[in-house]
């Protein structure tokens, strides 16, 4: 129990009705989830006003009410707190309550466009393998050590927060990495939170359907750089136009990193390829197995952060040359002659730069392939950006449904097209279906071509119409390709017999797909289990023919 005097300090309050010094056994923001002698906050959201739910939570056992705008009427048994803010109020009470668990650990916030949670999870393995004990907040998974915790969202709200923040300093967690959204920073998430430090990697135009302006997307991440105390370090992207801007007005000590320019924590790419990167960080030559200059950025970044931290040089460079990829993020694998490549970006810019580094390593001898996909409910101006973007840095495209959420995933595609322009619409098709989408390109990619799949990255569901249905990219892409083979094995075998017992030959064969494709396997494999276990239900029909001469 704690008492509402206590967990109010800190807090803007405007008016008050009632006995600040009353004992509560917990906060909420949700009206369902009031017990007995909870504090209720009402809050302004996009789609709903908690101030509706009070005479709700009040008969559910509220016994302190937060909000924004007094009721008409009062209860003598509940008491009324008016404030300017119900979200930053619910953040510095949330912190309050639970006794300010984040400054009772190293908290490290990284915030910025691209790059989040990759730099967090690397921080996380880095750390664990220098012999720590780590938390992680980030969009992919939460983690208290090696225990894994659903992540919903890419940063919880601030009760989540504080309570996960407390499981970790029990649990004896050291250090803290997590992700921080422009969405969190405004809706006060992080409030009342105290950071050891926090960086940036870098801001392009995204989440403009929820912040309007590109301004004040940028004013969002910049003020999470206010938050910072004395003492703490804010560590930027120098190569970014608005590295510098996002640390104007924070206390923290600044730093900054860079590729391109001369700063702190200085990196050099010696050679960039699909084996991975080999760099010059702060004058010391290492290996990363990571793809990409984008990566030799968050390889930069996590190196930063631990020199800030005080780990020793050596040491964090041995461990970074050994670190495993993060889920979705440039994964790529390799089957008959064929690289697969399952990326997130599901922004225009975070696009152009894996596509830019695929042309970069590629050898000019192969076709790049790219599905790409637009979130529903999301901000529609950079479908058509997406889709542009696609077809200048590929040779072909397929254009497909991400999560279409509550919107048509052919409208959104349309949408999409708009970007197409007219010399490259005969590269272009669209597949809504993206299972069927993956199956295609795999069936167009010949040796040696480079195939991304793009948009969902560590996503194992689409999610269509407010449910979520399993669906996970690199696994779709991982059959097909082994399909793929299985077929091919099968000509292959037939010539080489046919070698065997003396003929001369030349074959060819094509892939398409045909609604009675089925009887095709049905006849080729004999083996209808096979149809089931793959789902056939649409499959790729192969012809090919051989010319054989008698020996």
């Amino acid at each position: 129990m704690k008492n509402l005097k206590d967990i109010l300090y800190g807090v803007s309050i405007l008016e008050v009705v009632g006995d600040t010094s009353i004992e509560l056994s917990g906060i909420t923001f949700d009206s369902r989830k009031v017990v007995n002698d909870v504090c209720y906050v009402a809050q302004l959201g996009t789609q709903v006003d908690g101030h509706d739910f009070i005479e709700k939570s009040i008969a559910n056992g509220a016994t302190a009410v937060i909000c924004e705008k007094m009721p008409k009427s009062f209860l003598k048994s509940v008491t009324y707190v008016m404030v300017q803010d119900s979200g930053q109020a619910l953040g510095v009470m949330a912190s309050n309550f639970y006794d300010n668990h984040s400054s009772k650990i190293k908290l490290v916030g990284v915030t910025g466009t691209n790059g989040k949670t990759t730099t967090v999870t690397l921080l996380h393995q880095l750390f664990t393998k220098l012999g720590h004990h780590v938390g992680l907040i980030s969009t992919v998974v939460n983690k208290i050590g090696e225990k894994e915790i659903k992540s919903t969202h890419t940063t919880p709200d601030a009760i989540q927060l504080n309570e996960l923040l407390v499981e970790m300093f029990l649990d004896g967690c050291e250090f803290c990495f997590m992700e921080v959204s422009s969405h969190a920073v405004v809706q006060h998430r992080v409030a009342g939170i105290t950071f050891a430090g926090g960086a940036f990697t870098n801001i392009t135009h995204e989440h403009l359907d929820f912040h309007k302006t590109f301004k004040e997307y940028i004013k969002a991440k910049q003020s999470f750089f206010t938050l910072l105390p004395k003492g703490a370090f804010a560590l930027s992207n120098k190569d970014d136009k608005n590295g510098e801007v996002m640390l104007q007005e924070t206390a923290a000590v600044k730093h900054f990193y860079a590729l391109k320019t001369q700063a702190e924590f200085k990196t050099k790419v010696i050679e960039s390829s699909f084996d991975g990167l080999s760099l010059n960080i702060d004058g010391q030559e290492f290996w990363s197995p990571f793809i990409g200059y984008f990566n030799a950025y968050n390889l930069t970044t996590v190196y930063g952060i631990a020199m800030l931290l005080g780990q020793d040089k050596m040491q964090v460079l041995t461990v970074l040359s050994t670190l495993n990829a993060v889920a979705g993020r440039f994964q790529h694998l390799k089957i008959g002659g064929v690289t697969g490549i399952v990326d997130y970006a599901h922004s225009p810019d975070a696009l152009e730069n894996v596509l830019k580094t695929i042309k970069d390593i590629r050898t000019g001898n192969e076709e790049v392939i790219t599905i790409v996909g637009c979130g529903g409910d999301r901000d529609r101006t950079k479908r058509p950006l997406m889709a542009a973007i696609a077809c200048k840095l590929s040779d072909r495209v397929i254009l497909t449904s991400d999560n279409p959420r509550t919107e048509n995933p052919d409208a959104i595609i349309e949408e999409m097209k708009t970007g197409v322009d007219a010399a490259s619409k005969r590269k272009v098709i669209a597949i809504t279906n993206r299972k069927e989408a993956i199956r295609t390109a795999s069936s167009l990619a010949q040796a040696n071509d480079i195939l991304l799949v793009a948009g969902k990255g560590h996503e194992n569901y689409q999610e269509i119409n407010g449910e979520r249905f399993h669906f996970d990219d690199l696994e779709i892409r991982r059959s097909e390709l082994r399909f793929r083979l299985m077929y091919e094995r099968q000509i292959k075998g037939f010539i080489w017999l046919s070698a065997q017992a003396g003929y001369r030959y030349n074959y060819s064969f094509n892939v398409d797909q045909i609604p009675d494709g089925e009887d095709f396997y049905r006849g080729f494999f004999g083996d209808q289990e096979f149809i089931q276990e793959n789902e056939l239900t649409n499959p790729l029909y192969v012809s090919f023919s051989i010319n054989l001469v008698s020996p």
